[in-house]
């Protein structure tokens, strides 16, 4: 069965599975709290700073909290949730960042405006991880 290793090379969706399964399949979905602001990341600041589209209409600088910056990847387009600070209301902290799939549930809702956009890039990544298992089926035929 050695000629059909090439085939699952270069999908690398295995460890990031992996890290999938431990927050107990679905995590809960978190709506904002008094002080905190649902937003779209609009650039990329680099150093964990990014500057975000607030659904209250305000543009602000974010920070990324050493903490969530190792763990969590953000990027454009990503729907987040931010905390305001009282005595700077142009700075924020990133909270948390939605998945794709919770972001829709917030717009079903009714907590985020329906023309946001929301990011599709890891729903593919889990349909990649689907094809390995028709890569299993090909070798049964063979």
């Amino acid at each position: 069965g050695g000629a059909a290793m090439p085939k699952n090379k270069g999908k690398g969706g295995k460890n990031r599975r992996r890290g999938k399964n431990n927050n107990d399949e679905k995590r809960e979905l978190i709506f904002k709290e008094d002080g905190q602001e649902y937003a779209q990341v609009t650039r990329m600041l680099g150093n964990g700073r990014l500057e975000a589209q607030c659904i209250d209409g305000v543009k602000r600088l974010c920070h990324i909290r050493g903490k969530m910056r190792k763990k969590v990847w953000v990027s454009t387009g990503d729907v987040i949730l931010l905390g305001l600070r009282e005595f700077q209301d142009e700075k924020a902290d990133v909270i948390l960042k939605y998945l794709p799939e919770e972001a829709r549930s917030l717009k079903q809702y009714g907590e985020l405006p329906a023309d946001i956009r929301v990011n599709e890039t890891d729903t593919f990544e889990e349909e990649n991880e689907n094809d390995e298992y028709f890569d299993f089926d090909d070798v049964d035929e063979i």
